[in-house]
């Protein structure tokens, strides 16, 4: 059943996300909330960038978007159609995934031909060589020759095994694609040239991406839109030359101030948020980044900041 305008490729409607902890033999259970009542659109052949440091819920966000988790509550659809009621084949020729280690990801006991071949495969009804000749042409699209694909990924390098999942992600010709730290794996060299193809490859194909990242200058490269996420939250979203050239959240201006500088001699800087990192089976009252935050005031641990919208996005944050 639709739910959502194909003006939109991703439309995110109220989703929270919550895991239960087992406590051990005395304690008791916990509710983990890893997402938290986060909105969103993404329109077709745009890219939205999401950052924030480990364990903010990226990777359940993305997870979610692909139907490998159900919600706890609200809604997702992809290209009109609820996430939730999409048949796994369909699901998967509308939005494919690139996760972050490629070695992890692939059967090391297969070729690379086959890896690539094995979502056409999975859809039943393709013929032998139709599939053959969509593998042969998706490797030439993510520069690998035809004697790489008869190869194990044990003897490609990190980069080559990045591109063989990229094929393998493209090759149903998904318009959507959910890119959750895939680089951060690579060397910067090699991150640099996948970053290049996977910009190329939206263009072609007209692409959606949503790209996943704690690095802010490869989403600064990549993305159209940023949000910046902490403790399930999207605290702040805005264009990406927005973002960076005039943050408002107290938390996006620490995580940009926290990017190493290229002058020799500064050192790593010091932006104020201490050693300890949030505990999302531990969300503070109020704003849940008071605890940490150098403006904070007496009122921002009893009152829940509201959603100030921008002109394209918005803020929470009381003192913005």
């Amino acid at each position: 059943m639709p739910v959502a305008g194909m003006n939109t490729a991703i439309e995110v409607k109220a989703v929270r996300r919550t895991f239960r902890v087992k406590g051990g033999l005395f304690g008791a259970d916990r509710h983990v909330v890893a997402v938290d009542d986060i909105s969103f659109a993404v329109p077709p052949g745009g890219v939205l960038g999401v950052v924030g440091e480990s364990g903010c819920g990226k990777s359940t966000l993305a997870r979610l978007i692909l139907g490998l988790l159900p919600p706890t509550a609200g809604d997702i659809a992809v290209e009109g159609q609820r996430v939730i009621d999409m048949d796994r084949r369909a699901r998967a020729r509308l939005i494919q995934p690139v996760f972050q280690d490629p070695f992890a990801s692939l059967n090391p006991l297969a070729r690379v031909r086959d890896i690539v071949a094995m979502p056409l495969k999975a859809q039943g009804n393709i013929a032998g060589s139709e599939i053959a000749k969509r593998v042969d042409e998706m490797l030439a699209r993510v520069g690998l020759s035809a004697e790489m694909g008869r190869r194990l990924p044990t003897e490609l390098s990190g980069g080559q095994r990045q591109r063989v999942a990229i094929a393998r992600a493209l090759v149903l010709r998904p318009r959507i694609v959910v890119c959750d730290e895939p680089t951060s794996a690579l060397d910067v060299s090699v991150q640099a040239q996948i970053l290049n193809l996977l910009a190329e490859l939206r263009r072609d194909l007209g692409l959606t991406y949503l790209f996943i990242s704690h690095n802010l200058a490869v989403v600064e490269h990549v993305a159209s839109e940023v949000a910046v996420m902490y403790l399930g939250r999207f605290v702040e979203r805005a264009p990406t030359e927005t973002l960076f050239r005039r943050p408002e959240h107290p938390y996006t201006k620490a995580l940009l101030a926290s990017v190493l500088t290229p002058e020799p001699g500064l050192g790593v800087p010091d932006v104020g948020l201490g050693d300890t990192l949030p505990d999302p089976a531990n969300i503070p009252p109020g704003c849940r980044f008071h605890p940490r935050c150098p403006i904070a005031e007496p009122r921002c641990s009893i009152e829940t900041p509201p959603l100030k919208p921008r002109p394209a996005g918005g803020v929470e944050c009381l003192l913005v």
